[in-house]
């Protein structure tokens, strides 16, 4: 059985072009580096049983995506639209997946100064290279679950890394205390950019 027929089998409303063997060979020749997909306009084809789950790990039909390779050319031609909703792209089709969190992992973080300014480089899971600054923001929610911070780096388009727990901690020791709109503030700064983590007056209460 093939995976297309294996997709059939299981009910799925893709389409026969859109089979996972059909989707990487097209995403294989628009891959190449990070290709325009913002630009690209294609039909909708449908939705393909692929889920990126909350640790990074991505899922085909349940299972654990093993190749390296194969999910990193699938991340190069993700895209998130403003309906919220992920779709894999190439010029010629738009399949919808299932994120259950974040869509990258920011695994590492390097610190260095360019003059005079502070500049965190991430590295995410997949081996995306991005800068923190004004065009890729770090912000802060709150996870209810644990009632700790959450962050997130925007790493292009609409796709965000959640920052891994080990990172996190590398963030908070870089912390300061800074100004933003007329209110005291921790949070970081990298590239003259800040991003606030929470008011001072409430860290210090949990510092208590």
């Amino acid at each position: 059985m093939t995976m297309d027929q294996e997709d059939r089998s299981q009910g799925s409303s893709t389409t026969d072009t859109a089979g996972l063997e059909a989707l990487i060979a097209r995403a294989a020749r628009a891959g190449k580096g990070l290709p325009p997909v913002e630009r690209w306009n294609p039909s909708f084809c449908g939705d393909l049983d692929i889920e990126i789950r909350s640790d990074g790990t991505w899922f085909y039909m349940g299972t654990p995506i093993g190749r390296m390779p194969l999910v990193q050319l699938f991340s190069s031609v993700l895209r998130k639209d403003d309906d919220g909703e992920t779709y894999l792209v190439t010029p010629v089709e738009k399949i919808r997946i299932r994120v259950e969190d974040a869509h990258f992992i920011a695994v590492e973080v390097d610190t260095r100064m360019v003059s005079d300014e502070q500049v965190l480089t991430f590295r995410t899971n997949v081996g995306d290279v991005v800068e923190a600054g004004p065009d890729n923001p770090i912000r802060f929610v709150e996870d209810k679950e644990t009632g700790g911070l959450k962050p997130y780096l925007l790493v292009r388009g609409r796709l965000e890394a959640l920052v891994a727990r080990s990172v996190m901690y590398e963030l908070a020791e870089l912390g300061e205390e800074m100004d933003v709109d007329g209110k005291l503030m921790f949070g970081v700064r990298s590239n003259g950019a800040l991003f606030p983590m929470m008011p001072v007056d409430e860290l210090e209460r949990l510092s208590n």
